[in-house]
């Protein structure tokens, strides 16, 4: 009969400081503290899942109970406290899993243990698995053992998320930060594994694994022993990307070849390719905004320590990079961010991304329509509060005085009223009112700050647009404006309800009080401010207009009795009832 199979992720668990992967300085820390004789009652060890934080605290509790340590600060592995700790059979470890052992009755058990002394060995070792699992009981029964404990006692917390562990366990813990392994220490150690197994592997294939797993080394040993079953002894780079499913970087790179080309037809054609392999447009969306940061960051000699790739794909990442202009990286990682936020609601999501493809195409296009088209209603997001508009209303820059000699321009206006030369509009400048019944579309908002993703020296003319609006309006102008937000946003009942029963006061040119009554209301108003603000000052084109809620002060609110006291009040008003009542010899309790 055949040795029974054991997972990579146990089989190559690290049994000694030296062999744990990607926390060298860590294991040296902890090494140093067992050397000098310096252990601390309690640790705490977070970070991310399989980084090695509960194989440490056991390689740590076996080290600090090994008979016989070597030079180097590491356990034997041979006396009888390590070789019972390895069978997980030693009464000096101890450990929970918090994830399923939460309660007080399971801390009482650990405090209990602590007065036992140990047998063989300097020190007792209590492990507690996700720590922050804990109920709030439980970490209170625990506060007094962990302040206090036995000079034997050692305690190893562990957990993913240190941000839900108490402060009062925090601070009697020495803390210990894991870090995500990198994707080289993954691949090398990946590699190890292979040899030890007799397994054929392309690194390249390897860095595919290690790049999935995403700096947990318990994932891509999971990850490799799926692989190396499926392929029977030899792992290659096709092998990988088909049994795993991931996109290949051949994708990636033809794509931004047809970016820097301006070619959209060819970029839709490769889109249609990997929908036809069965691939998810959310993540390919996702996996493209990587590829474009990993092109970000290979453009300049000082990010490149920031790629966590394979050194053949790097070196590809850098000579790419230098076919497009770093505005580019910029402006391509923005769309596909709108693109990712935008999937979700989007009605028709193939239509979205092939958009987004054509404008990363069009990029470098200095004739690109969407330099226009990006401040028009037809490609904004449907929650930007921006999104309706007039037509176009960019500022244009202003054209410098004809010499005496030049024939003056045509004038447009009669001769007795010149106009000067391309004068910004004053902030006076009286603007049509807001017609409540026109739809938001045709007529909200006379012109907003143009946003561009063109690369050419239309951006510097954009840049002089995002001056602050100021204009007056009067009361009914503004009314206008609160009214058209009630019939633009049905969906907001609370708030629409509110701001039809609230009675919006003038307190300076630009500061309004809203007077509610009911502190619910109050609260409906604060939490849609932002969008409510940035709708009316859009529609009277004054950036300075504020808004506060506040309690009408003249409104009473009614009093709620108890129904006893009720029936008293009622009886007490109305005469005829209390006689009545007592008439009939009835007595309110």
């Amino acid at each position: 009969m055949s040795e029974q199979y054991i997972v990579s992720a146990r089989k190559y668990r690290p049994a000694t400081f030296r062999s744990v992967v990607g926390q060298r300085n860590l294991t040296s820390t902890l090494k140093g503290a067992i050397d000098s004789g310096r252990l601390a009652h309690a640790y705490l060890f977070c970070g991310p899942r399989g980084v090695g934080k509960t194989s440490c605290a056991r390689i740590f509790a076996k080290t600090i109970n090994c008979l016989s340590p070597t030079a180097d600060g590491e356990a034997c592995g041979e006396c009888e406290s390590c070789k019972a700790i390895d069978k997980g059979n030693s009464f000096n470890l101890s450990e929970l899993d918090a994830a399923s052992n939460n309660s007080v009755d399971d801390i009482r058990q650990i405090t209990e243990q602590v007065n036992v002394p140990p047998q063989v060995g300097k020190y007792r070792v209590f492990i507690i698995d996700e720590v922050h699992m804990l109920t709030q009981a439980a970490f209170n029964a625990f506060l007094k053992t962990l302040e206090e404990p036995p000079s034997y006692a050692v305690f190893i917390l562990a957990t993913t998320e240190k941000h839900k562990v108490l402060p009062t366990i925090l601070s009697r813990c020495q803390i210990y930060d894991f870090k995500r392994i990198t994707l080289a220490d993954i691949v090398d150690h990946l590699a190890y594994v292979a040899e030890s197994e007799g397994i054929t592997a392309e690194r390249k294939a390897l860095g595919v694994i290690a790049r999935k797993a995403d700096g947990a080394m318990r994932d891509a040993l999971s990850i490799f022993d799926q692989v190396a079953a499926s392929c029977a002894g030899n792992i290659t780079y096709d092998a990988v990307v088909r049994n795993l499913n991931v996109l290949d970087y051949d994708y990636f790179f033809k794509l931004v070849e047809t970016f820097a080309k301006a070619d959209a037809p060819g970029a839709l054609l490769l889109y249609k390719e990997i929908r036809d392999r069965g691939f998810d447009s959310l993540f390919f969306i996702n996996s493209l905004a990587q590829h474009i940061r990993d092109l970000m960051v290979a453009a300049d000699p000082r990010t490149l320590p920031l790629l966590e790739t394979p050194d053949d794909i790097g070196e590809q990442l850098v000579q790419q990079a230098r076919m497009l202009q770093p505005k580019w990286y910029y402006a391509a990682m923005k769309l596909l961010n709108d693109c990712d936020l935008q999937y979700r609601t989007s009605s028709s999501k193939q239509l979205l991304v092939e958009l987004t493809l054509i404008r990363l195409s069009q990029l470098n296009n200095p004739d690109s329509p969407f330099d226009k088209s990006d401040r028009k209603v037809a490609l904004r997001d449907p929650s930007d509060p921006y999104r309706a508009t007039l037509p176009d209303a960019t500022p244009k820059p202003a054209q410098p005085q004809p010499a005496a000699h030049t024939q003056p321009p045509v004038q447009t206006q009669p001769a007795a009223q010149p106009q000067p030369v391309a004068q910004p509009r004053p902030a006076t400048q009286p603007r049509p009112s807001v017609q409540p019944q026109a739809p938001v579309q045709s007529a909200a908002i006379s012109a907003r700050r143009p946003r561009s993703f063109q690369l050419g020296g239309a951006s510097a003319q954009a840049s002089s647009s995002l001056e602050r609006l100021n204009e007056s309006f009067s009361d009914e102008q503004f009314m206008q404006a609160w009214y058209e937000y009630i019939r633009c946003n049905p969906h907001q009942q609370i708030l629409t309800s509110a701001m039809t029963s609230a009675t919006p006061r003038r307190r300076t040119d630009q500061e309004f009080s809203v007077l509610v009554d009911h502190p619910a209301q109050v609260q409906a108003f604060e939490s849609a401010m932002p969008t409510l603000l940035k709708f009316l000052r859009e529609h009277l084109r004054n950036d300075f207009l504020t808004l506060k809620a506040e309690i009408n002060p003249d409104k009473k609110i009614a009093k709620f009795l108890p129904p006893q006291e009720f029936l008293r009040k009622v009886v007490t008003d109305n005469a005829a009832l209390g006689e009545f009542l007592k008439q009939l010899d009835i007595e309110i309790c």
